[in-house]
C-alpha cells in the first residue's frame, strides 16, 4: 500500500508540473515560437538567402550561433568555407 501512495504522489506532482510548470508551454502548443511575439522563428540561409523555418532544413552551430539551411547542398557549401558566407554583405549573392 505504501508503494501505491508514492506512485499516486509522484503522478500528481508530474501532472501539476506539466500543467502549470516547465511543461505547460509544450501542452498548449507554444513550442517553436519566439518569446512574447507569437510568431514562429524563421532563419535566413546564409548561402542562398532563402527563408527557413525553425524546424525545417538543416541546422549548424557556428561561433555560438545557430544557422539553418534549406538543403544539404547549402550546408555543405557553408561547411567548406563559412567565412565566405558570413562576411558577405546583405543581399550579395554568391555563385551557386
Amino acid at each position: 500500500m505504501e508503494g501505491l501512495g508514492s506512485l499516486l504522489f509522484f503522478a500528481i506532482l508530474f501532472f501539476i508540473m506539466m500543467r502549470f510548470g516547465c511543461g505547460a508551454h509544450m501542452m498548449h502548443g507554444h513550442g517553436g515560437h519566439s518569446r512574447g511575439t507569437g510568431k514562429a522563428v524563421k532563419y535566413i540561409d546564409p548561402v542562398c538567402d532563402m527563408e527557413v523555418e525553425a524546424e525545417q532544413g538543416y541546422g549548424k552551430m557556428h561561433g555560438g550561433k545557430l544557422y539553418r539551411f534549406c538543403s544539404r547542398s547549402c550546408l555543405d557549401k557553408f561547411d567548406a568555407d563559412p567565412e565566405r558566407y558570413l562576411n558577405k554583405e546583405q543581399g550579395e549573392k554568391h555563385e551557386m
